[in-house]
């Protein structure tokens, strides 16, 4: 492989990433952005009705006006939005490239992926958290009818389906499969519905329980998973139910092993949130920078797209001091 000599090497190209590559452009740096799957992978896979908390101005980049039909966008919108940004102003981005390898060297790093190799003055990181789920590691947890991500709900019309968790994306999946004709169970560690899920969801999940349209057990869990049926451990015993589909929503996890292999280290308090100057996003590692959700470490709830694109020009300021 021949080496390609880059500026600035952003990996990801999610919406952090590519107003990273918008800052990189303005400053007429050699940049390239790696994707491992598609444009925006993350928003991709979101579910195909998917609507955002925040209002479409909180998730726009470098001030590109996102016009959606109502306050709050949905996935297709951001989609389309992205998408528009990213080819109107020509963003030099390699997408379905996986990037395995980031050395330091003398000079900048070298990067390989699957496809090139690169070197280049400095790294950004901006991976998101969306691509290992948090396993439930139980008995029959690989029975391909256990699922960690949830798409649309016409698969699971006339069936028995068990939703494992209780936030927003669980909710919503719930709610959904419900109203094309599903058997919802919901099975939740905690004693209630998450108080981050979305305002106008809540009471929706809260009344279909009520009402028993959507049966909750609360204070409970799966012990095993049975190719017919789920056994859970709830506070009133044991009980079998039947089942055909496991969607369980416990929540997803950054690429911890690969920030690791690159040098940068984490907080010792068991949340494993990177090391990084909260001033220029700049991690222990001279040169490698870090954007995004990324940021949070297994707290992944504390950064999304309404108050981390604000790394771009940070960061971006920050290399404008060394990059002549």
């Amino acid at each position: 492989m021949n080496t390609k000599y880059k500026d600035v090497i952003i990996i990801g190209a999610g919406p952090i990433g590519i107003a990273c590559a918008l800052e990189c452009k303005k400053r007429n740096w050699d940049y390239t952005v790696i994707e491992k799957g598609a444009l925006t992978n993350s928003v991709f896979n979101y579910p195909l009705n998917m609507t955002f908390f925040s209002t479409s101005d909180k998730i726009e980049i470098d001030n590109i006006p996102f016009i959606s039909n109502n306050p709050k966008p949905t996935r297709n919108e951001a989609l389309e939005y992205y998408r528009r940004v990213t080819t109107a102003n020509q963003l030099n981005i390699n997408l379905f490239e996986d990037v395995q390898t980031i050395e330091k060297t003398v000079d900048g790093f070298n990067v390989t992926s699957d496809k090139a190799r690169y070197q280049t003055k400095k790294v950004i990181i901006a991976t998101g958290f969306y691509d290992i789920p948090n396993l439930l590691n139980i008995p029959g947890e690989d029975l391909p009818k256990v699922q960690h991500y949830y798409k649309e709900a016409h698969p699971f019309t006339l069936q028995n389906i068990a939703i494992v968790g209780a936030s927003n994306s669980s909710v919503d999946a719930a709610l959904e499969i419900y109203r094309k004709g599903g058997n919802v169970t919901m099975i939740v560690r905690k004693e209630a519905i998450g108080e981050r899920v979305k305002y106008w969801v809540r009471p929706d999940i809260i009344n279909r329980i009520e009402e028993g349209s959507i049966k909750a057990y609360f204070n409970s869990e799966i012990t095993e998973i049975k190719p017919n049926e789920i056994i859970v451990k709830t506070p009133n015993g044991t009980i079998n139910l039947p089942n055909d589909f496991v969607i369980a929503l416990t929540g997803y996890r950054p690429n911890l092993k690969f920030l690791t292999k690159a040098g940068i280290k984490f907080s010792k308090d068991g949340k494993q949130i990177p090391i990084y100057n909260s001033d220029t996003m700049e991690s222990n590692v001279k040169g490698i920078y870090l954007a995004g959700v990324i940021c949070g470490g297994l707290e992944t709830h504390k950064w999304f797209i309404e108050n981390s694109r604000i790394h771009a020009k940070m960061i971006a300021n920050d290399i404008e001091k060394s990059i002549s």
